[in-house]
């Protein structure tokens, strides 16, 4: 089956320039270390997908109706009170380590932090790393 075409696709937009256009200094900070955390996890560099989402690396999303999306394997987005981190997951060790994270909300494949330092960023690096893990099998 042909892959279908998202909205969100992957730009040559800068990054830098994304973060620095950010209002809120300690968001645009907490993005800074996000950006750190998922290029080490992923040993991918940070794209823009579309106007808003920073994604690292980029894999074939399969849905059981046959269809398939190119998409990231991780990224984020900072939005207005919140970063939005998206998460492949979903295995008992994610919850798990969600359980241990500290103050967060979530959604299907997204994590809501609204300040990094609301969270065990040891378990959000574990998180992180699993969730690119998961990617590969």
């Amino acid at each position: 089956m042909a892959k279908a075409q998202l909205k969100t696709q992957k730009t040559e937009a800068s990054v830098d320039d994304f973060i620095e256009a950010i209002a809120d200094e300690s968001q645009r900070e907490d993005a800074r270390a996000v950006i750190k955390l998922m290029r080490q996890a992923s040993q991918a560099g940070p794209k823009m997908w579309g106007p808003s989402i920073v994604g690292f690396g980029s894999r074939t999303l399969k849905y059981d109706s046959g269809r398939e999306l190119d998409w990231m394997i991780i990224g984020f987005a900072p939005r207005k009170g919140n970063t939005v981190l998206y998460l492949p997951g979903g295995s008992p060790r994610h919850e798990a380590l969600l359980g241990k994270l500290g103050k967060h909300k979530t959604g299907k494949g997204c994590l809501y932090i609204k300040h990094l330092a609301d969270v065990d960023s040891k378990v959000l690096k574990e998180l992180i790393t699993q969730s690119v893990e998961s990617c590969k099998t």
